[in-house]
C-alpha cells in the first residue's frame, strides 16, 4: 500500500526520533526496554489526557477516536494498543486519575481519629486534589453523560462511589458509637459528599458570574454537621 508523501515524512520523523532515543539510552547505560516501557507509559498518559480533552469538549458520544489521537499527536491504530474502544478508554481514564484519591479516602476511613478531624483531612483531600485539578471535569463529566450512558455509571459506582460510600460511612458509624454524630446520619454519607458536587456543578456553569470560595463552604458544612449540639 503507497502511503503519501506526507506520511512517509512523518513515519520517518518518528523512526529517527525512536533511533535517537534508543542511541541516548544506550549511551548512558538504559537499557532498551526500560526505554520502551517509559515510551510506552508516556504515550499511555498523552492519550488518557487528550481523551479527558475530547470528552470534556464534547462529551462521550460524539468525542471521536480520531480527534483523541490527534490531539495526542499519534495515529489512531496506536490507540487500539492500549484501550480497546472508546468505552474502555473513559473506564480508563476514570480508573487512573480517581483510583489514587479512593485509596486515599479508604485510608482515611480506616484512622482512628475524632470525626472532625478526618473530615477536615477529607475536605482538604478535595480541594486539593480534586477540585484544584483535572479530576473534577471527570466527575463533571460522569454527572452529564451518566444518565445516558448505563454501563459508564455502573463502572463509576463500583470503581468510585461504592468504595468512597463504603469507607465513609465506616467513619460515620465509628463516629456515631463514640456519640460524635447522630446515628442517623452514620446511614447517610452521601450527605458528606454533597458540597463537592454543588462546586463541581457551580464551577462548570455559575463560577463566572459567582466565585465560590469551595474550601470555606466545605468547612462551614462540616461544622454545621460536627460541632457539639446544646441539649438544653
Amino acid at each position: 500500500m503507497l502511503h503519501p508523501p506526507r506520511s512517509r515524512k512523518l513515519d520517518a520523523r518518528r523512526a529517527n526520533r525512536r533511533k535517537r532515543a534508543t542511541e541516548v539510552a544506550r549511551a548512558v547505560g538504559v537499557s532498551t526496554s526500560a526505554v520502551r516501557k517509559a515510551r510506552n507509559v508516556e504515550r499511555r498518559d498523552a492519550i488518557l489526557a487528550a481523551a479527558l480533552d475530547e470528552f470534556s469538549v464534547r462529551g462521550f458520544e460524539a468525542a471521536r477516536l480520531d480527534d483523541v489521537a490527534r490531539r495526542a499527536g499519534i495515529a489512531k491504530g496506536t490507540i487500539y494498543l492500549y484501550f480497546r474502544d472508546k468505552e474502555t478508554l473513559f473506564q480508563e481514564l476514570v480508573r487512573t486519575m480517581l483510583t489514587p484519591v479512593v485509596g486515599t479516602i479508604e485510608a482515611m476511613g480506616e484512622a482512628n481519629l475524632p470525626l472532625p478531624a478526618l473530615a477536615e483531612r477529607i475536605v482538604d483531600l478535595f480541594v486539593r486534589e480534586v477540585y484544584e485539578t483535572r479530576r473534577k471535569d471527570v466527575i463533571r463529566l460522569m454527572i452529564t453523560e451518566g444518565r445516558r450512558f448505563p454501563k459508564l455509571a455502573e463502572f463509576y459506582y463500583r470503581e468510585v462511589l461504592a468504595r468512597i460510600i463504603g469507607a465513609v460511612r465506616s467513619l460515620l458509624r465509628r463516629g456515631a458509637a463514640r456519640g460524635e454524630i447522630p446515628e442517623a446520619l452514620a446511614e447517610f454519607p452521601q450527605i458528606i459528599a454533597a458540597p463537592g458536587l454543588v462546586a463541581i456543578i457551580w464551577n462548570g456553569l455559575f463560577e463566572r458570574f459567582e466565585p465560590l470560595d469551595v474550601r470555606k463552604m466545605m468547612k462551614t458544612h462540616v461544622e454545621l454537621l460536627f460541632s457539639p449540639r446544646s441539649t438544653t
